[in-house]
């Protein structure tokens, strides 16, 4: 690769990268909104939301368009290499994370109108996206700034939204005896579950800046155990 190729190649690498961290400003985005929807019962924010997971398909798919022109045109080596392979999973899951707020969502009208509910259930609920909202934006920064510790520590903030998740379902279970709660409950079990996952995603997001920043790939885990570790 000539001197004048390589400088174009890391322009456009720089680039892609940016167009990445700025998607995760559209999926927190997103997550807000859903949340929010749900809260309130709010059909017509609910369908904005649904609306706006066509952006980030959009973003996606230049992002992921562009990272394979790198590999196919360039023939990119050693870290920059691995830049584009985690990025080509970062903006995976960035996607999926705004599958999941659209997810949440179509839930808002099924649940009906002026549903029956449960202030526990709601403030767990709202807990949860205050939470999902920290970390995609921890993702983020890790990222940004190349650090493997605020990365990893995802994983520990993750054990927040995993216990409120189990939380919900099991206040869903209390509740089960009242008809008129019931169904609404068990959409919030799912909205509960689909914030789960957008979690997971970001434990996901992390592990990939870990990789980009060691060159160690690792699965995150807690303390008590120990990572699958695979030197690339």
């Amino acid at each position: 690769m000539t001197e004048r190729a390589r400088i174009v190649f890391h322009e456009e690498l720089v680039a892609l990268e940016q167009k990445t961290l700025a998607t995760f400003d559209l999926a927190a985005e997103m997550a807000d909104r859903a949340v929010e929807s749900v809260l309130n019962q709010d059909v017509e924010l609910a369908a904005y939301v649904v609306n706006d997971d066509d952006r980030i398909d959009v973003r996606y798919l230049d992002v992921h368009q562009g990272l394979l022109n790198l590999i196919a045109l360039q023939a990119p080596v050693a870290s920059d290499l691995r830049l584009i392979a985690a990025l080509l999973h970062v903006i995976m899951h960035v996607e999926r994370i705004g599958d999941l707020c659209a997810n949440i969502a179509k839930l808002v009208p099924l649940s009906g109108h002026e549903p029956p509910t449960d202030p526990t259930i709601l403030e767990m609920i709202e807990k949860m996206g205050a939470q999902v909202a920290s970390q995609i934006e921890q993702a983020k920064l890790a990222l940004k700034n190349r650090d493997a510790d605020l990365a990893e520590h995802l994983m520990v903030q993750d054990d927040l939204i995993d216990k409120l998740n189990r939380d919900c379902f099991q206040r869903a279970i209390d509740i089960a005896g009242d008809p008129e709660r019931r169904e609404w409950a068990v959409y919030m079990v799912l909205v509960a579950r689909y914030l789960e996952r957008i979690g997971d995603h970001t434990v996901d997001i992390g592990e990939q800046t870990a990789f980009v920043v060691t060159g160690d790939f690792r699965e995150f885990t807690d303390t008590s155990s120990t990572g699958r570790s695979e030197k690339i």
